[in-house]
């Protein structure tokens, strides 16, 4: 579904498996070349250590590099299936305090991918999210597995 940048963040604040995480999507860039999400600390989202559960930190990673990849290329007319792959997480330091990160495509990253999905029709690459306390520092890092088919396109062997 084509949507706008303001109505997706609109939509994905009130999705409730992040809404009830405390997962808060703070603004899609212009174009869906990134994201902004912020993780909140509360009764809802904390483990045994008081820290916040590392599900919803992995929960919060998971869609975003699907969502930019699909709202891009479907604002591009392309018809696509896209989702995370698979993911590696590393948990570096505990997360006691609420939590944000930013996710940037480059022009390179989208029009390597068009060209992979206009010439063998799927495209496949990890991207790095690092996960910052309010300290600025570093409380999880991971890489996002992303898998983007295009629907419309048709192998041709010679």
């Amino acid at each position: 579904m084509v949507v706008s940048e303001g109505l997706l963040k609109w939509v994905m604040r009130f999705y409730p498996p992040l809404l009830f995480q405390r997962i808060w999507v703070v603004k899609f860039s212009k174009g869906y070349r990134g994201v902004e999400v912020r993780i909140r600390k509360s009764f809802l989202n904390k483990n045994y250590n008081n820290t916040i559960f590392g599900g919803t930190i992995f929960s919060a990673a998971d869609p975003f590099y699907p969502l930019l990849f699909h709202q891009i290329f479907s604002h591009k007319g392309y018809k696509l299936m896209v989702w995370s792959k698979s993911a590696t997480i590393r948990y570096t330091k505990p997360a006691a305090v609420n939590l944000s990160f930013s996710i940037e495509l480059t022009d390179s990253d989208i029009a390597q991918a068009e060209h992979i999905l206009n010439t063998e029709g799927k495209f496949i690459r990890s991207f790095p999210i690092d996960i910052y306390n309010k300290d600025g520092e570093i409380c999880v890092s991971l890489m996002n597995e992303v898998y983007v088919r295009n629907l419309n396109f048709i192998e041709t062997t010679i």
